[in-house]
């Protein structure tokens, strides 16, 4: 197993692309954390992964909050002794334009998407520093490279995270700590086909986005999965301060003619 007894934080991890991560990186012999602010789904999928024999435990966690972060991090020191992995996965998303967006949506949306990784990283990666051994990756996206319209402030938050990336990497290389990102594109998951309900015609929306992706398919959690199992485990050892972009190949295309509008 890739990630034998090794010990992994998945932030957000009760749905979509972070559920996938746990799953995936359970049955590769991890002690995998779900660290998630809803309870009743955490609960649901602790009790549920537990009864495969796979080694999952959920801890309620709200990244934004300082305190929250903290007892999180004690926990998994109390009973692990150690942090071997953390994903910073957990996001929300508003589709507005930046005048449409209130000063409390905006931060909002930066205190997940990106003070929860800030504050993640920040109490994580003392505790990966006594090991000398650690890999972070940041969950971005490709709204971090190439967006559309009225997405200001998630956009804003993916592309600040991408720039962390890379400045953590510098700074905790020596300790060989890794940081790296995967920045996914359209992905099968609740996130998204939130963001195509609220179009005037989702399907044919839908549609066109996959005419347009080179690949003529949604990603899957699972590909996000193979990915941070790779960046996770010692076959990256060598690959730090990178972000992914996996989406198809769609982010080559010269524009994007997409009905979001």
């Amino acid at each position: 197993m890739r990630l034998q007894d090794k010990v992994a934080i998945i932030t957000g991890g009760a749905q979509g692309i972070g559920r996938g991560i746990v799953e995936r990186f359970a049955n590769e012999g991890a002690h995998v954390i779900i660290a998630d602010i809803n309870e009743v789904v955490g609960l649901q999928m602790e009790e549920e992964l537990q009864q495969q024999e796979l080694n999952v435990t959920f801890q309620q966690t709200d990244i934004s909050n300082e305190n929250s972060v903290l007892e999180l991090v004690n926990e998994v020191i109390k009973r692990f002794n150690k942090i071997d992995i953390l994903i910073n996965n957990a996001a929300m998303t508003y589709r507005k334009a930046l005048h449409e967006t209130s000063l409390e949506e905006w931060n909002k949306l930066m205190s997940i998407n990106l003070t929860g990784a800030f504050l993640c990283s920040k109490y994580i990666i003392p505790e990966m520093q006594k090991n000398k051994s650690g890999s972070i990756i940041n969950m971005v996206s490709i709204h971090a490279e190439k967006t559309i319209t009225r997405f200001a402030a998630y956009a804003s938050a993916k592309g600040a995270l991408t720039a962390l990336t890379r400045q953590m990497s510098l700074d905790y290389g020596k300790d060989n700590i890794r940081v790296n990102a995967i920045g996914p594109g359209s992905i099968d998951s609740p996130m998204l086909h939130d963001t195509f309900q609220d179009l005037d015609d989702p399907e044919a929306s839908l549609n066109e986005m996959l005419d347009f992706n080179p690949m003529k398919r949604l990603g899957t959690v699972e590909d996000v999965a193979d990915v941070s199992l790779f960046l996770a485990s010692d076959e990256a050892r060598y690959v730090n301060g990178q972000t992914i972009y996996l989406e198809g190949g769609q982010i080559n295309r010269y524009a994007r003619p997409i009905s979001f509008d």
